[in-house]
């Protein structure tokens, strides 16, 4: 069966994905592949072990640099090697707490790094699409009932968050400075998910990673901010937000701007619902409130994603239950016998999204 949902734009396509050893890059690598594009990768070392990257065994199939976005030159050689037509920029410092503790690399990453990279695109006249994905947690905090829209403003506590509302702003500048005039066939798009998870996350301070460690140790995991809502979804459902906006930005100029790609409703809950939602597919999963003060998080996350199902056609497949049901397996699989689940995952998505009237074939 072909994995595919976004009909032939992608087929044998030049696409550059930054952060492809990452956990959300590794995925959008995987599903690109399968959609017969030819990928490029440009990250870092993956920063754990194990790590999804090196389980999909993809080497063999995509161009994989390891180039650091703060090296501006050595971005430029990449684009000018292999002049993709399609970015889809996921390379940053993903991660709340270590910001806290590096807010200089976390904004020299999350910043510089996109400025270096809309530097190179700016001499790659290959290029035709950007989709940025940022976060989130990009917004100014408030308690609104109908969740964060495209229009909220920026804003950010934490440098993590910060970070990611200047991101915000350099693509908006960049969009207008230089890839606005008539001649200009750049077209950028920025993406804000909530917080995803899947199998083979091992990312620090994550709180299913954090679970999924603990019941292979037989040890209890401390949970902070248990009353915390945030957005939950299954890595699959921004990942196919992000193609389907690729997709349209090719055809049209009028998908520019920014977009939310959250679950809706369901998936809405707080850190202890999802744990112990996840423990009832995972029974080795045990959980202790920590009590102590924590750096500053949001409480209350929540996407309004009214204009990708009205614009892009765009809605989640996965229920939360499916979302932790699909996680709790990829993880068991995975420790019982060293299986790798995610093509399965995959596959089972795509039908689920067929079987929605979820097919775009332009």
């Amino acid at each position: 069966m072909a994995l595919n949902l976004f009909g032939d734009v992608y087929a044998g396509r030049r696409v550059l994905v930054t952060g492809h050893t990452g956990f959300k890059g590794s995925w959008l690598a995987l599903w690109l592949r399968a959609l017969g594009a030819q990928v490029t990768g440009l990250a870092l070392d993956p920063d754990t072990q194990p790590s999804h990257w090196s389980l999909l065994g993809l080497g063999d199939d995509i161009a994989d640099h390891r180039v650091d976005l703060r090296d501006a030159q050595a971005v430029c050689r990449i684009l000018d090697t292999h002049r993709p037509e399609i970015v889809f920029h996921l390379a940053a410092q993903p991660l709340v707490r270590r910001s806290y503790r590096d807010p200089v690399g976390t904004f020299a990453t999350n910043v510089m790094g996109l400025v270096n990279l809309f530097e190179a695109i700016r001499t790659c006249p290959s290029i035709r699409v950007l989709v940025n994905a940022t976060t989130d947690k990009i917004y100014a905090e408030h308690t609104r009932p109908e969740g964060y829209h495209e229009t909220d403003p920026v804003g950010g506590h934490d440098p993590y968050s910060s970070s990611k509302a200047c991101a915000e702003l350099v693509s908006d500048c960049y969009r207008k400075s230089y890839f606005n005039a008539t001649d200009s066939m750049v077209r950028i798009a920025t993406a804000r998910a909530g917080n995803v998870i899947g199998g083979g996350d091992w990312a620090e301070d994550r709180l299913v990673p954090d679970l999924v460690r603990a019941a292979a140790l037989n040890q209890s995991l401390r949970i902070r901010s248990p009353s915390a809502i945030r957005p939950w979804q299954h890595v699959l459902e921004p990942l196919s937000g992000y193609l389907r906006l690729g997709q349209q930005l090719w055809s049209s100029a009028d998908f520019a701007g920014a977009w939310n790609f959250g679950p809706g409703a369901s998936g809405e809950i707080n850190v202890q619902q999802l744990t112990a939602k996840l423990g009832t597919h995972w029974r080795a999963l045990q959980i202790e409130l920590d009590q102590t003060a924590q750096p500053h998080e949001a409480a209350i996350l929540r996407l309004n994603c009214d204009k990708a199902v009205r614009e892009l056609a765009w809605r989640p497949v996965w229920s939360i239950d499916t979302a932790l049901t699909r996680t709790a397996d990829w993880y068991r699989g995975f420790h019982e016998s060293g299986q790798v689940g995610s093509t399965g995952d995959l596959a089972a998505y795509i039908d689920d999204a067929r079987r929605l009237g979820l097919e775009w074939t332009a």
